[in-house]
């Protein structure tokens, strides 16, 4: 959030309109959503989703999506990390 804010798309929810992420289980979408005042530990085991967005009504919306896990050793991704903004996709075998 305080990435998107210092860019200029903030404060608070102004442009950022909901929950940074959510937890994945049996549901898509469910418990621990990563959101704003939530203080819940993310702990061994957590599936979740990070998926930061920044909607500017009439003109564009853009999220950028990963999916992650948290393992022994911190946090580790599903997905492959983007190159860049510029580049999303890279190099990628498709």
């Amino acid at each position: 959030r305080q990435v998107i804010e210092t860019a200029g798309y903030g404060p608070g929810y102004t442009y950022f309109t909901h929950r940074v992420g959510h937890g994945i289980g049996m549901d898509g979408h469910e418990w621990p959503y990563l959101v704003k005042g939530n203080r819940t530990p993310l702990i061994q085991g957590n599936v979740f989703s990070d998926e930061p967005g920044i909607y500017v009504p009439g003109e564009f919306g853009v999220r950028l999506e990963d999916c992650m896990y948290i393992s022994e050793t911190g946090a580790e991704l599903f997905t492959p990390q983007s190159p860049s903004l510029d580049d999303p996709f890279g190099n990628w075998d498709r």
